[in-house]
């Protein structure tokens, strides 16, 4: 029965509003005080039903709600006959109530949408070579899948042929298409705009990129930061206090109606609603524009921050380099290259991949043994020779001897920006690389905006030689740059600055800088939707869009900014009414359940501001 009724909530509010209507209606038009007076009376108790079950199951668990309150200042004012007061005091409790879960429900509209644009069937190939619709649910990894022009990619997957435009904004936050080919890797939820493309599922459901999406979202809204459990323990005691202060104005003025108006002002809505609804807001703008921030927590902290680190390549560089220059130190250097080749093809490093590029088609050898040395390059052994890859550092370890030309060579390299690869075969120094990343479109124009939100230091610390990282400072306008840092060189650094009192976010790819992203208060990685990125930081920025950052450190101040607003509202509101009752004539239940219920629609839709917050100077 009890459940019942409370799932009958807004249809008894109607019927509670009805009777009050017909309580005026007989007062003031039909004179009819005794009709009115039922009509009253109906309503009262009609409103008082769903509030006072949630009263007594509050009570169950040892709490004192709002709603024990209310119930206890409408069965007073029944109780002194007071039937108009209780019927519009229940009325707009319930009403209220309506009103905030309708409001909250459209905070919580970033949860909706991304909820509605999960792919719900899909073009699977069949044993038989044709392509056949079924359930979402009902497709594996490794199957072979068909998608057409205007449909969603159902998985993430590779493109096997075909070619189109996707839309990726329910991923990145970004609705230029985006052009993809045979190899392309795509995502569950983005939009086919044009084209058809056959795919290979990799991860389906809720291993999907959108599906962890979806999931840390749903994790960070229902999350609570310290100002909620501070609020939470706050409201534990302020509401049996109002209950108190009630009872001792009753025992010294022996004024029952004084004592219930009490409660009814007394009722901290607004205060335990505010907060949470700046941080679901919040967080919602972010899921929409490309940034996961996972949990209110993570926004009080984020919004503090004075100092922002970050690692270089991949970050502040776009993370595709090239080899700008190269010295050979032989006459003939097709084994030496040769070598190299074959080191650098079973390494994943994003020089790895430039130095295959420059090299071209070569002869590739068995490499025989293989020693990665953590921030410093590959000692192997390939044909019965001793071959090194890797920076300066690495050569000093392996005793490697680097003469004079050598040593001018790398300074020069170094000048230039350039990030060094070099190559000795049994102790011999053979080959000098100047590999070079590009700086990220836009980026400088980015770190600026960070600097205008109160970032009083942007440092870089890069596993790259001090003359390469100080050009890419030097560039953007960096406050501290420190190269040759391997990853615990890195988050020693990072100790070393909270120990000054600074509150430190770190900026990383998420891999191989997880020392980093783990110690400083905020770790926030450049995603491009990967795992990883996903698991491990607090801030994701979707497909690693750097001009995200911003957005997102003046989302979170605006969301702090907002919450404290929230507060003082909800604060104000109640300090305002109690003092009413005391030194003014009009105060009475009615009036204050009104205004109480008007706080509360005031602090949400303050906090629904944050759904459509944009940086300043930024375009929507």
């Amino acid at each position: 029965m009890q459940q019942y009724i409370l799932s009958k909530k807004n249809v008894i509010t109607v019927i509670s509003g009805l009777f009050i209507v017909l309580g005026f209606f007989s007062h003031f038009v039909l004179e009819n005080v005794g009709l009115s007076e039922w009509a009253l009376i109906i309503a009262s108790v009609f409103g008082i039903m769903p509030i006072a079950i949630q009263s007594f199951q509050a009570m169950k668990v040892k709490v004192i709600s709002i709603d024990v309150l209310v119930s206890i200042a409408a069965i007073g004012a029944l109780f002194i006959q007071n039937y108009e007061e209780s019927a519009i005091v229940t009325f707009l409790f319930l009403f209220g109530h309506y009103l905030e879960q309708r409001t909250l429900n459209q905070t919580r509209s970033a949860i909706k949408e991304l909820t509605e644009m999960a792919p719900e069937n899909a073009l699977k190939q069949m044993d038989n070579g044709e392509f056949e619709e079924v359930d979402v649910d009902d497709i594996d990894e490794g199957d072979i899948l068909l998608v057409k022009t205007g449909a969603k990619v159902p998985v993430d997957g590779i493109v096997l042929t075909g070619e189109g435009h996707i839309n990726e904004a329910s991923i990145t936050g970004e609705a230029v298409p985006v052009n993809k080919q045979a190899d392309a890797e795509v995502f569950a939820g983005t939009i086919l705009e044009n084209g058809t493309i056959q795919i290979r599922a990799d991860r389906v459901g809720e291993d999907t990129t959108f599906g962890k999406i979806i999931e840390l979202v749903e994790e960070a809204q229902d999350s609570k930061s310290e100002a909620e459990r501070f609020i939470d323990r706050f409201s534990k005691y302020y509401t049996p206090a109002v209950l108190v202060l009630a009872i001792v104005v009753w025992a010294f003025s022996q004024n029952i109606e004084l004592a219930i108006t009490i409660l009814v002002l007394g009722c901290p809505g607004a205060l335990v609603i505010g907060v949470p609804v700046s941080n679901v807001a919040g967080i919602g703008n972010g899921a929409r524009n490309g940034v996961l921030l996972k949990g209110s927590e993570v926004i009080q902290d984020f919004s503090n921050v004075d100092t922002i680190v970050f690692d270089k390549t991949g970050t502040l560089t776009v993370g595709n380099p090239t080899v700008a220059a190269t010295e050979l130190y032989e006459k003939d250097s097709t084994e030496t290259l040769g070598y190299l080749a074959s080191v650098e093809r079973e390494s994943d490093h994003p020089l790895a991949k430039a130095v295959l590029n420059q090299i071209g088609e070569t002869d590739f050898y068995p490499v025989e043994e293989t020693e990665v040395v953590k921030g410093g390059g590959i000692v192997s052994s390939i044909a019965g020779h001793k071959v090194v890859v890797g920076n300066v550092a690495l050569m000093k370890k392996e005793n490697v001897t680097l003469s004079k030309k050598v040593q001018k060579d790398v300074k020069r390299f170094e000048q230039q920006g350039n990030s060094l690869v070099l190559t000795a075969v049994d102790d011999e120094l053979k080959a000098l690389m100047g590999i070079r990343d590009q700086v990220r479109p836009g980026v400088k124009a980015n770190l600026q905006e960070l600097k205008d939100l109160g970032v009083k230091n942007l440092v870089v610390l890069s596993g790259d030689n001090q003359g390469t990282v100080d050009v890419v400072a030097g560039e953007l306008g960096l406050t501290e740059a420190h190269g040759h840092m391997l990853p615990e060189d890195k988050s020693a650094y990072i100790g070393k600055l909270q120990q000054r009192g600074q509150i430190v976010a770190f900026v990383g790819d998420g891999v191989n800088d997880s020392p980093s992203l783990a110690l400083a208060d905020i770790g926030i990685a450049m995603g491009s939707g990967t795992d990883v990125a996903i698991e491990t930081s607090d801030v994701v920025l979707m497909n690693s869009n750097f001009s995200n950052l911003p957005h997102a450190l003046g989302l979170v101040k605006a969301t702090a900014n907002n919450m404290k607003q929230n507060i003082v509202i909800a604060v104000g509101v109640v300090l305002v009414l109690l003092t009413s009752v005391f030194f003014s004539e009009w105060m009475n239940m009615s009036i204050g359940m009104l205004v109480h219920e008007g706080s509360i629609l005031v602090v949400i839709f303050n906090g629904m501001r944050l759904m459509k917050y944009q940086l300043k100077g930024r375009k929507e």
